[in-house]
């Protein structure tokens, strides 16, 4: 069965709202990412999101403790086989930046070892200096949104 991964692209104060990552070790599995970098925030599609765009406004929600309206799909892409993931560009209506209560969050043992999550915002000018995954997605954003 195929997974999807839906994530968001959100326009605050001036910036981005990233999620900004800090591992501290390298992981056993070669394709996460160690060290410092920046995410959208997102996860997986769930059997109970109506679409992918509900899919995205239930985990920045979780993730950001922000409500947003999902407007448009910008990006795509096939990460292998089972695994796709499509980016949403979001507009912000209402709640606080970092109020999050996701899995990230809460103490769960599952994270206690995968570093810190910091609910950020990148003003707009510091974009392209940020190590920003996926890449894909980063170049992507850079020329389109005249960010470079």
């Amino acid at each position: 069965m195929k997974r999807i991964r839906v994530a968001g692209l959100i326009e605050m104060e001036g910036g981005y709202a990233l999620m900004h990552r800090m591992n501290v070790k390298p992981s056993d599995n070669p394709n996460k990412p160690h060290g410092e970098y920046y995410v959208f925030p997102g996860g997986g599609l769930e059997e109970d999101d109506a679409s992918l765009e509900a899919g995205v406004a239930r985990e920045v929600l979780e993730e950001f403790g922000i409500e947003v309206e999902v407007k448009e799909q910008l990006y795509f892409r096939n990460i292998k086989e089972d695994l796709d993931e499509y980016l949403f560009r979001c507009v912000y209506k209402n709640g606080t930046l970092g109020t999050g209560t996701g899995p990230e969050f809460s103490g769960d043992p599952k994270y206690a070892d995968r570093g810190l999550y910091i609910p950020t915002i990148v003003p707009k000018e510091k974009m392209k200096e940020i190590r920003l995954l996926p890449e894909e997605f980063r170049v992507k954003l850079l020329k389109d949104f005249d960010l470079e």
